[in-house]
């Protein structure tokens, strides 16, 4: 077996296994789901989820939107230089080609994940229209409010979609790398990122009342993602076919844009409407997007 397939193979288990770990910790340990909890073990589960909303928001502004920029103006580039070729054999220049001109002045990339952030906002507002008993703040005060479904469940799916999508196209940047030592770099990276983003999830899940075995399907699924998308890397790098595309690309926008509906009108409000002192909580904000903006030197 070649070095970097064997590189490559081990980053896969690396990754599955990190990821179930750090996931299943708040999932599964009781101490993270008490409800009722008081005095100072409340106060550390609201500054645990401070520190979980940052790394959040660090995920969605270090990685998440700006890998989905990164990758839509790239995609895009490409299409425009197949379109400006033939000018250029004719010794035209796009200063006079005004559409050519009007397409690369154009935020594509901002447009696609506009939509992304709408989409979810729309969806989200026909499920409280069409089912009124559903409390529009899901929780007070770190208890479940009665009377009706609470909408944290879905949005805790959208999340879960949302990271998942990340996560392969996280998976696939691995497994299409021709280094060993790129790969390494790249792999090391993506792990310290889906452990801390993992348990992060188990907890804004356990928070969102999401029942257990749904839990366990989420983060099972979540884990598998990015080994997914790392045996299809594999697999196009040893075809010599072409990973990405601007379809993808894309795909990887709008999951963006949810991302941003999620952390900003969801993960923040929730965590900052606590009682606990504001400084404080804005310490742990601060210190998980931290991490996750240190993390994206290397990713």
């Amino acid at each position: 077996m070649e070095p970097l397939l064997t590189v490559k193979i081990g980053c896969l288990v690396a990754l599955l296994f990190i990821t179930l770990v750090c996931g299943l910790i708040p999932a599964q340990v009781k101490w993270f789901q008490i409800k009722a909890a008081k005095g100072r073990h409340r106060r550390i589960l609201s500054f645990i989820g401070c520190f979980a909303a940052g790394v959040f928001l660090g995920a969605c502004l270090m990685h998440t939107a700006a890998d989905a920029l990164t990758d839509i103006q790239g995609e895009l580039g490409k299409r425009l230089q197949q379109v400006r070729c033939p000018s250029e054999t004719n010794h035209v220049s796009p200063s006079t080609s005004p559409s050519l001109s009007l397409q690369l002045d154009y935020p594509f990339a901002e447009l696609v994940i506009s939509l992304g952030f709408f989409l979810v906002f729309l969806t989200e507002s026909l499920v409280l229209h069409c089912l009124p008993s559903v409390p529009s703040v899901p929780h007070s005060h770190g208890v479940p409010v009665p009377g009706g479904p609470s909408p944290g469940s879905f949005r805790a799916l959208v999340l879960f979609i949302t990271l998942s999508l990340h996560s392969l196209f996280e998976g696939l940047a691995v497994g299409v790398q021709q280094g060993e030592a790129g790969a390494l770099q790249l792999c090391l990276a993506v792990l310290a990122h889906k452990g801390v983003i993992a348990f992060s999830l188990g907890l804004q899940l356990v928070q969102s009342g999401t029942r257990p075995r749904w839990r366990l399907l989420y983060l099972g699924i979540f884990a598998l993602m990015s080994p997914c998308g790392m045996a299809i890397g594999i697999g196009l790098s040893l075809s010599g076919g072409a990973a990405g595309g601007l379809a993808m690309a894309l795909v990887e926008g709008v999951a963006a844009g949810t991302f941003l509906y999620i952390t900003f009108l969801e993960i923040l409000p929730h965590e900052l409407s606590s009682h606990e002192p504001p400084l404080a909580k804005f310490s742990f904000i601060a210190l998980g997007f931290t991490v996750m903006a240190t993390i994206a030197v290397w990713a």
